[in-house]
């Protein structure tokens, strides 16, 4: 009985040591952020929804380039869109502030139904990115949910669904929530609005601030096999 005790004893306190080393809000971000860095670029097979309030966009499918840091490119199929230099860049990697950040622990929430870290970060180096909001799901170190206030493109929230290529920290399927007048559309969806090849459902009022939601999910990767950077050049018409 007393070599019961002792063990039982020795268990408990274990779960109490390692609840005391949870990792601490800058430790679990800056792992966080080293785990995303490790993905140096992909290209991806993609299928985007837009649901823009003003007007109907019809599906974009094709391939989605990414080049750390921040370059991208969406090569449609049927034609080619590249996203403009001056719009925020619709990745995990862009929306997250680099490791140079005061980060503050925000507590737990849960996120379809698992419990998880929520971390607020503030870049300390000049950024579009005033404010990150992370929820972290620190067994798996994935960020499920980001909400991200910038100075240029609003607050921009993001979703992330992950499955078949959680091993290298990227997601099976990304939902986007911003404000459509902050907010800067890719090329290639104006393009569409002013040729006529997206159905206006009413003008667009530029003072009023509309929602807008982008739904990429993404069908495969290749994951650092090389991006060449003449690929995310525009080509002159």
């Amino acid at each position: 009985m007393r070599r019961f005790l002792s063990v039982l004893i020795i268990l408990l306190s274990g779960s109490f040591i390692a609840d005391a080393q949870q990792l601490s809000a800058e430790h679990l971000f800056l792992k966080l952020r080293t785990k995303i860095d490790l993905v140096k670029d992909y290209v991806a097979t993609v299928d985007m929804k837009i649901d823009v309030s003003f007007m109907k966009v019809p599906r974009l499918k094709g391939k989605l380039y990414f080049k750390a840091p921040d370059k991208m490119k969406l090569e449609r199929n049927g034609g080619i869109s590249i996203l403009p230099k001056n719009s925020i860049n619709m990745t995990v990697n862009n929306l997250m502030p680099q490791a140079g950040a005061t980060v503050i622990d925000a507590g737990t929430d849960n996120v379809d139904g698992k419990i998880v870290r929520v971390l607020k970060v503030v870049p300390e180096t000049e950024s579009d990115i005033i404010l990150s909001k992370i929820w972290v799901d620190e067994k798996r170190l994935l960020a499920l949910k980001t909400e991200t206030t910038t100075k240029d493109n609003g607050t921009v929230k993001m979703e992330l669904q992950f499955g078949r290529f959680e091993k290298n920290g990227l997601p099976d399927k990304v939902i986007f929530y911003l404000d459509v007048k902050d907010f800067k559309l890719p090329k290639g969806v104006t393009m569409d609005y002013e040729t006529g090849t997206a159905e206006a459902i009413s003008k667009p009022d530029k003072t009023k601030t509309k929602k807008g939601k982008i739904q990429i999910d993404y069908l495969d990767y290749i994951v650092n096999k090389g991006v060449a950077d003449n690929v995310f050049v525009e080509k002159k018409k």
